[in-house]
């Protein structure tokens, strides 16, 4: 059997002993008896901490039974021994006696696990190792400690007793299954005591903080501030350890407080016709919190602005009312305004609290007049008459009225804008009048409309005008003869068939235009001769060639062409033709240029005859200057070997010769000279003369004899 004896070694100074016994006993089931060892179970030893005794500091012996026959070896593993943290609990090997070194902290360790083990001098095991549980006991050695230093809380002023505003926190490092770590929370102050020194209380266990006193008054007392001690072993004052934190309430506000004006009646003043001005600024006091929804102020008009021509919007940073004109205001019609304004807030009012008579106020304002502007009714103003009325013409009469109605002025017109200078203005009738004919088909006139600018202006100070609109819509007369479109048609000499199609433009409208009535003119003669004109339909005429062929060229056709007009407008226009040469697809060949410059056939082949003259004596010129300078280099070779060398050797060791010789030796140089100069002004002659010609048949479009000349 096991025996253990483990005494606090506080209590006595006997150290406890452990025993290996070989005691038990089982009987088998024949009746006989067998020992059996057993493992080794203890209960755990208790270890105060922060023991102050004399280290190493026996706790427990252990001893195997065994040790009376032969000599055994104890020793300890596991953490606190033999592992981290190394050496607090030790084991004498011989007897046995464990041992701590230091003293223990539960709050760094709370227990240690270690195992014994006993051995024989050759290490042999001679018993199973045995658990070892040391137990730290807990001393109140630990303050309690509040997780902040500082709590901050809030709650809405008005709050009913009951309120909760905040929770504080403490914690303890001691053993909370024990009084060193059980807590228990109070408030030692409360600044300010207004209106109650007890507005708040704590619950001692959770530290929930709740009101108790009605009166919070965020406008009297914005925040309050609590010094809360929490206290161990169970709040004992005597034994247990305190501490104490600061905790700060701030009273929220609620609309509690209605806005109010600062005065019953508030006065101002606009002039007519202004928007967007502010006419007068509206003050309240408010006692709530500035600048949040229970203090910034709503203005709205209950009465005097039906027709809604003003706006109060809010200063942001002021809470004023800022009264604003939003339509214009006209001073003949009202000269004054007496408007009644209410004030309330962005948030309803807190239960039970209602407007005051001071959230409503008066404002009274004062129109002031100014000089305004003539006005032309109607602006613009359309009428419609015929073009082509004669200058001097009456038009209407286009006047503007002066609102101010209250001032005698006079009113006097002038023209701003006319840009075909038609029409003129009496300065004091308003009477329009032309000055010059009015024409629908002008580059001025758009859509049939012609539009003119007037002025009207009072003599008031300061002058004032308007401007007004006349806009004209003509009505096309027959003014505008046709005429031949397109004015250039090209035709061959011999085409199958030769007719081309040809209308008409007019720049009158229908039916002062088509249907238009086409017909050759009797004269020349030959017109008729040559051409023949039938009508297509009302818009197009067909123009054919009369015979079967003719010379290539340009021919003008007389054409008269009538109009569809109440008094139709006939007119004769030239319709130019360009015959030519054509190709089998009908299209003219490059004879189209000698036809473009007014050439005809006689002409061309007189052209090419003096061509062929002109390139057989380029010819001869070219053989006769060749033939020249044969002879001339012919004659060179008969001059004297020793001129030559005179000519061509100068001598450097020599006195110059005299002057006989000198004028001779110049002569000769000057020979040669003007024979290479002359034969050079001869070739450019001829190079001057070719470059004529090409020109000349360039301009005649005669390209190809042109290339002749320049490969020459």
């Amino acid at each position: 059997t096991l025996n253990h004896q483990n005494t606090d070694a506080t209590l006595t100074q006997q150290v406890p002993e452990i025993l290996f016994p070989w005691r038990s006993v089982v009987v088998r089931g024949d009746g006989t008896l067998r020992r059996v060892k057993r493992d080794w179970v203890i209960p755990p030893i208790n270890v105060p901490e922060n023991s102050r005794g004399q280290f190493p500091e026996d706790l427990v012996r252990i001893r195997s039974d065994r040790d009376k026959n032969r000599m055994l070896r104890y020793s300890v593993t596991g953490p606190g021994a033999d592992q981290p943290p190394n050496g607090i609990f030790i084991i004498n090997p011989i007897s046995g006696q464990l041992s701590v070194t230091k003293p223990l902290d539960r709050e760094h360790i709370s227990n240690f696990h270690l195992r014994a083990h006993a051995v024989d001098l050759n290490g042999n095991q001679v018993e199973n190792p045995i658990d070892i549980v040391i137990n730290v006991i807990d001393q109140n050695d630990n303050r309690p400690e509040f997780t902040h230093t500082i709590f901050n809380g809030s709650v809405p002023e008005g709050s009913k007793p009951g309120s909760f505003v905040m929770t504080v926190t403490a914690v303890d490092k001691d053993d909370p299954k024990t009084a060193n770590g059980m807590l228990r929370y109070k408030i030692l102050s409360q600044n300010p005591q207004s209106p109650s020194s007890n507005m708040f209380t704590i619950n001692n266990k959770t530290g929930d903080i709740i009101t108790v006193a009605a009166g919070l008054d965020r406008e009297k007392v914005t925040q309050y501030t609590l010094i809360i001690q929490a206290t161990d072993m169970e709040g004992n004052p005597t034994y247990g350890l305190s501490n104490t934190a600061t905790t700060v309430i701030r009273i929220t506000d609620v609309n509690d407080n209605p806005p109010e004006f600062t005065t019953d009646t508030f006065f101002g003043e606009v002039h007519e016709n202004r928007v967007n001005v502010i006419v007068a600024n509206l003050t309240v006091t408010d006692k709530d919190q500035p600048h949040t929804p229970a203090w910034s102020a709503v203005y709205r008009i209950i009465d005097g602005d039906s027709t809604g021509r003003f706006s109060i919007p809010t200063d942001p940073t002021t809470n004023e009312g800022l009264l604003t004109v939003v339509k214009p205001v006209d001073f003949e019609l009202t000269r004054s305004f007496m408007l009644t304004v209410e004030a309330v807030n962005e948030v309803p009012l807190a239960r039970g609290i209602h407007l005051p008579r001071q959230s409503t106020a008066t404002v009274s304002v004062r129109i002031l007049d100014i000089n305004e502007s003539p006005e032309f009714s109607p602006n613009p103003k359309p009428i419609k008459l015929e073009e082509g009325l004669p200058a001097g013409s009456l038009l209407t009469t286009f006047t503007a009225q002066d609102p101010d109605r209250f001032m005698r002025q006079t009113v006097r017109y002038s023209k701003m804008y006319d840009p075909a200078n038609w029409l003129e203005i009496d300065p004091v009738n308003g009477r329009i009048s032309t000055i010059a004919i009015l024409d629908r088909e002008s580059p001025y006139v758009k859509n049939n409309l012609y539009n003119v600018t007037f002025m009207a202006s009072d003599n008031g100070i300061p002058p004032a005008s308007g401007t007004g609109t006349l806009q004209m819509y003509l009505l096309d007369i027959n003014d505008n003869a046709p005429h031949v479109f397109p004015p250039e048609v090209e035709m061959c000499e011999k085409p199958d068939p030769n007719a081309v199609n040809i209308t008409a433009s007019d720049p009158d409208l229908t039916p002062n235009a088509g249907p238009f009535a086409f017909e050759l003119a009797n004269r020349p003669s030959d017109v008729r001769r040559n051409w023949t004109l039938s009508r297509v339909n009302g818009e197009y005429a067909q123009l054919r060639l009369q015979i079967s062929s003719l010379a290539s060229g340009i021919y003008e056709v007389p054409i008269m062409i009538t109009d569809s007009g109440n008094l139709p407008m006939s007119n004769t226009s030239y319709l130019k033709v360009k015959v030519c040469q054509c190709d089998h697809h009908g299209d003219c060949v490059d004879m189209a240029r000698i036809i473009a410059a007014g050439l005809g056939t006689g002409a061309i082949i007189a052209i090419l005859i003096c061509i062929i003259i002109l390139l057989v004596l380029v010819l001869v010129f070219v053989m006769w200057m060749k033939r020249r300078d044969k002879e001339r280099q012919a004659k060179q070779l008969l001059i004297d070997p020793e001129d030559d060398v005179r000519d061509n050797i100068l001598k450097y060791d020599e006195e110059g010769g005299g002057e006989e010789d000198q004028v001779h030796a110049h002569i000769n140089t000057h020979t040669h000279t003007h024979t290479h100069t002359h034969t050079h002004t001869d070739l450019s002659h001829f190079t001057i003369s070719i470059s004529v010609m090409s020109s000349m048949l360039s301009l005649m479009g005669l390209a190809e004899y042109r290339l002749v000349l320049q490969w020459m």
